[in-house]
């Protein structure tokens, strides 16, 4: 059974796209990762230019992956979730429904 990482940031659209890509790099197949945002107005857009070009000049590809909004159901999805700063962080925590949840984010 694979691992499930989730990376968060604000949009979705910068920094944990980037994490994600980079994770998919490092980790094998056992891992799942993905990533979301706290905030849901970039949902269905690919990265910001900028990290894909980025992510591009050390050989990542994350031009294909789409942005969506965090939701509670991740909690039960994902294993880890780190996010990308404080405010994410206390975001995310306010969405958690118990302390288990609460257990798996992780401030990167």
């Amino acid at each position: 059974m694979p691992m499930n990482i989730l990376m968060v940031c604000l949009g979705n659209i910068c920094r944990s796209p980037l994490a994600e890509g980079i994770l998919r790099t490092k980790l094998t197949t056992d891992f799942y990762i993905d990533s979301a945002g706290t905030g849901g107005w970039h949902a269905g857009e690919s990265p910001d230019k900028r990290s894909i070009e980025t992510a591009r000049n050390y050989g990542i590809d994350i031009s294909h992956q789409k942005a969506r909004k965090f939701s509670v159901s991740d909690f039960d999805t994902f294993d880890y979730i780190f996010v990308m700063d404080q405010s994410n962080y206390i975001d995310v925590l306010q969405l958690a429904p118990d302390v288990v949840a609460k257990s798996k984010v992780a401030l990167i």
